[in-house]
């Protein structure tokens, strides 16, 4: 017996196929006719599948997500708002680059398990911030900051995916704000065209996974402590949370990675821009599920989660465990001064980290 391999090569890997061919001989008995001598049998030469040739690998123009790293500060604050302690720290980050000069940075947010919603005495708590739970998180990709309007410009040029995408939507420019003024349908088409044109996977981080990452281990209702300062976030700054004290306000968006970050390398996840999540809104946690996966209802009508609070919110919708409903096709408020934005996650390969 003869065996070919050959090998097919897909996106999937190489596959090893083995085929057994016969022999490819014809033969005959002897046979004696009145004493004659024995036929002779007629050889043919072996018929040999010529061995294919194997296509070659198939070749794409999308790179792999390139590692860095970076340093930041940590602040914590006690109830008054003063600083009780300042850390450096650095991490790695992953950057998806989209053109020249514009890229994607995103931050390992590792796997583990937390209480979500708000203590009874939470100043500012809403009931639809309970009853608290338990929820098991997997690991992922998250942008460091919320997606800027460079980033939102270059990805409205990419093609539709569903709907159109409006080049420069937000009301106070600069290729370092955020993007605002951005219904989460326009976020979701975001998400569809850069999954598209990476051959990854990104979306809206469900409300778990965002109040997780917020959070970075925290069990206060803010990052950095009990109260918050305009010296660390963008909010109404005439506002009082708690002991803290009147600072700054604004009246505007600033540019991403100006206050401290969070213990994961996370900016901005505290004031500036309403940022939208994957889920439907539910009015409490009654029946919410345990992981990290969106929680969805069968109305796609249904008004979807906005987090973090705006540079026009009262600190109190800033806290970490704060969850605000806005329907789908709204870019924020009425008068669409305070908008909305967003930060992407990644759901990465399976052996990125290894």
């Amino acid at each position: 017996m003869i065996s070919v391999f050959f090998t097919l090569i897909g996106a999937g890997g190489a596959t090893i196929f083995n085929s057994k061919l016969g022999d490819g001989w014809t033969s005959s008995k002897k046979k004696e006719v009145n004493s004659s001598p024995p036929t002779v049998p007629t050889q043919k030469p072996p018929e040999v599948t010529p061995k294919p040739e194997s296509p070659p690998p198939i070749k794409t123009n999308i790179p792999a997500l390139t590692e860095d790293s970076f340093s930041f500060e940590t602040v914590k604050v006690n109830e008054r708002g003063e600083v009780i302690k300042r850390e450096s720290k650095a991490t790695s980050m992953w950057i998806e680059g989209l053109g020249e000069r514009i890229k994607l940075e995103m931050v390992y947010i590792p796997a583990g398990t937390f209480i979500m919603g708000s203590p009874g005495d939470e100043k500012g708590r809403q009931r639809n911030e309970e009853p608290r739970r338990e929820v098991t998180i997997q690991p992922f990709l998250m942008g460091r900051y919320t997606v800027t309007q460079a980033q939102w410009r270059y990805v409205s040029t990419l093609p539709r995916v569903q709907i159109d995408l409006a080049s420069d939507p937000s009301y106070f420019k600069g290729d370092l704000r955020p993007v605002e003024r951005i219904s989460w349908y326009e976020a979701r088409e975001f998400c569809a065209r850069l999954s598209k044109a990476t051959n990854r996977e990104y979306r809206l981080p469900s409300e778990s996974e965002w109040e997780y990452a917020c959070r970075a281990g925290t069990t206060t209702p803010f990052y950095f402590g009990e109260t918050i300062t305009t010296e660390l976030a963008n909010y109404d700054g005439s506002l009082v949370y708690g002991r803290g004290s009147k600072g700054i306000y604004r009246e505007k968006t600033t540019e991403v990675e100006t206050f401290p970050a969070n213990a994961y390398g996370l900016f901005d996840m505290h004031g500036n821009i309403w940022e939208w999540c994957a889920d439907h809104f539910h009015e409490n946690y009654k029946r919410a599920l345990r992981n990290e996966t969106a929680w969805l209802s069968s109305d796609e009508n249904a008004r979807r989660v906005i987090r973090g609070g705006s540079w026009y919110s009262s600190p109190k919708f800033c806290r970490s465990a704060n969850r605000t409903p806005l329907p789908p096709h709204e870019r924020g408020d009425p008068s669409g001064i305070e908008g909305t934005g967003f930060r992407i996650v990644c759901v990465p390969e399976s052996n990125l980290f290894q």
